[in-house]
């Protein structure tokens, strides 16, 4: 039996407890604050962003991984004869997968897979392939699997504000403005098939009634949910926040494992604090 590593970009946000089960090895994108470079939740926090912004108006830059910096990551793996499976961040918003499909081609036995998703999404995928991996599932069966699996992935979240999308360029000062005025919280999700993130509904009201209405429509939109997990993910939210949300989920008798997770600078930086996501599979 092949002995498999399974790998991921950092901004799978699979926190701590499945990334030790699974053995993941994560690799982190880079972060520009100011003059000085960073690794996303290695040297630098959401939090360090947020202070950041509030600060100075400051607006951190994300970098992508680029080919070497795969081929550093890999290397050490298939030169001790390992074959690797890496899941990337969606192709949709990012260039990773592509660097990293070049950094594959210069080694042996390593498998990119493209999550067309973000965030937990990409943990959901992760943790099915560290089951197969587990099983003894040979790597090809185990990278056509995950593959079909992304069309079965339920990515959304729901942002407090829109003032960090606004400050990054992707909405208009006077939409942020509108939203603010009318008390509205936008709900954005990723098309699982072509990985590109969309708004899909905006809802009114405060933070904690939305999201025990969003997360209560994000379960009855379908019929045939994967009980085995799901993540609560967020960029900062408050406990209390955390507990309701995660009490909506457990009065709905689905999941046998409910993991939380808080988002990497990559993703929170995009989204902003407050944002908060219900995250799982169909079978």
């Amino acid at each position: 039996m092949a002995k498999i590593i399974l790998s991921a970009d950092r901004t799978c946000d699979i926190g701590e407890e499945l990334r030790e089960k699974y053995d993941v090895k994560l690799i982190s994108y880079s972060i520009s604050l100011g003059d000085k470079k960073y690794l996303d939740s290695v040297d630098i926090f959401p939090d360090d962003l947020y202070a950041a912004y509030e600060k100075d108006g400051t607006l951190p830059k994300t970098s992508a991984v680029n080919p070497a910096e795969y081929i550093e990551h890999f290397r050490p793996f298939t030169d001790a004869g390992y074959e690797v499976i890496h899941i990337t961040l969606s192709s949709a918003i990012t260039s990773s997968y592509q660097a990293c499909v070049l950094a594959a081609s210069e080694l042996p036995g390593v498998y990119v897979i493209d999550s067309k998703n973000v965030s937990s999404a990409i943990a959901l995928l992760v943790a099915e392939a560290g089951d197969r991996i587990a099983s003894g599932m040979e790597v090809e069966q185990i990278v056509e699997e995950i593959s079909a699996l992304r069309a079965k992935s339920h990515c959304s979240f729901v942002l407090e504000t829109l003032e960090f999308m606004k400050a990054g360029g992707r909405c208009s000062n006077a939409a942020a403005l509108v939203a603010g005025m009318l008390g509205l919280k936008a709900s954005i999700e990723v098309h699982n098939e072509t990985g590109e993130l969309h708004a899909s509904k905006k809802y009114r009201g405060n933070m904690d009634k939305v999201l025990v209405q969003y997360t209560k429509e994000q379960f009855a939109k379908y019929d045939n949910i994967d009980p085995k997990r799901m993540y609560i993910t967020h960029s900062g939210v408050p406990e209390e926040r955390l507990a309701l949300v995660k009490k909506t989920v457990e009065e709905a008798g689905i999941f046998e494992e409910i993991y939380i997770s808080r988002a990497s600078c990559t993703i929170s930086t995009h989204c902003g604090p407050g944002t908060l996501g219900v995250l799982f599979l169909e079978k």
